[in-house]
């Protein structure tokens, strides 16, 4: 392992917490650092302390699971298919997740009948994906790309048609909902389990991914169960996916160029990018968030805008960096 792989995991931890604290002590109004030190000495004001507590820390686990439950999806996915373009926005899984959640809430579903929805419509249009893309008995990295491309059109048509039949009273709010929102999570609980259990499970797997991201043939002839290997990638990537759109709604890009900028720095070792994955992603989800709700206060503004704009100049950066010397002469 290398030098810059040996403390990769320990400053995203750091960056983590102080990611975490920023969130929790930067806002609108008057809650800070000031009400923090008051808890201390127990003259804070009660309201101030609720704002930091119920609000503001609330909102910033969920914002971190969110993006650990990305990360780590998107790494499974680039394994999977191997290819960088990979993620669970791309490949149409968090459409899939987005039709069946948004279509459960229209008609009242509760909360617990719209999560289990989710994850079957992201599993759902995985296992289509990978139907439709199949040929010869084989699956090539390409046509799948290509394949998930067009679903996640078609999913995108189908959130289209649901928005334009639903009801306008609650239509800012569905928007800004399948943009990304933390602005209604009160319990972070769920998606921080689901996160970490996936990257513990993930990371249990982390030389079996080594193995297979060298190829399907290459993992079978080292003795890897591989169709079964699969289908434990299409479930956690699934789940993953489906209890992070359930939390904030469809968050492009956190998936796709995370895993980039770990394995840049970190190399391709998973038992270090599936973690080191989880805690970037959950880092770059947690700032993310912080500026939707403070740029333009005390209005706010959806935070898959924001990892938009963040991540198109970078992902646009990585492929120039990563382009042969000459290409196109």
């Amino acid at each position: 392992m290398s030098s810059r792989a040996r403390y990769a995991l320990p400053l995203l931890t750091l960056g983590a917490i102080a990611a975490l604290a920023v969130a929790v002590l930067v806002g609108s109004g008057p809650a800070g650092l000031r009400t923090l030190a008051g808890a201390l000495t127990g003259d804070a004001d009660p309201l101030e302390l609720r704002i930091l507590a119920d609000l503001r820390l609330a909102r910033a686990l969920a914002a971190f699971g969110t993006g650990a439950a990305l990360a780590v999806a998107g790494v499974l996915m680039q394994v999977l298919l191997r290819n960088p373009l990979a993620d669970p926005y791309i490949l149409g899984t968090s459409g899939g997740a987005a039709v069946a959640a948004l279509s459960l809430m229209m008609v009242g579903a509760t909360p617990l009948v719209v999560d289990m929805g989710a994850f079957g419509g992201a599993l759902g249009v995985t296992f289509l994906v990978f139907a439709l893309a199949r040929n010869s008995g084989a699956w090539h990295s390409g046509r799948l790309l290509l394949t998930g491309v067009v679903i996640a059109a078609a999913c995108g048509a189908a959130i289209s048609l649901l928005l334009a039949i639903s009801p306008e009273a609650g239509l800012r709010g569905v928007l800004f909902w399948l943009m990304g929102d933390f602005a209604y999570v009160t319990d972070a609980r769920p998606v921080l389990a689901l996160a970490a259990a996936g990257t513990v499970t993930a990371f249990a797997f982390a030389r079996s991914l080594d193995v297979l991201a060298t190829g399907a043939r290459q993992g079978a002839l080292l003795g890897l169960e591989v169709g079964r290997l699969r289908l434990g990638i299409y479930g956690i990537g699934s789940l993953l996916t489906a209890v992070a759109v359930t939390t904030a709604g469809i968050v492009g890009f956190v998936g796709l160029v995370v895993p980039h900028l770990v394995r840049m720095v970190a190399g391709s070792n998973h038992r270090v990018v599936v973690p080191g994955s989880a805690l970037a992603g959950g880092t770059l989800l947690v700032l993310a968030d912080m500026l939707a709700r403070t740029l333009i206060a005390p209005r706010q503004l959806p935070v898959g805008a924001i990892t938009a704009a963040v991540g198109v100049p970078v992902f646009l950066a990585l492929l120039a960096r990563s382009a042969p010397r000459g290409a196109g002469r």
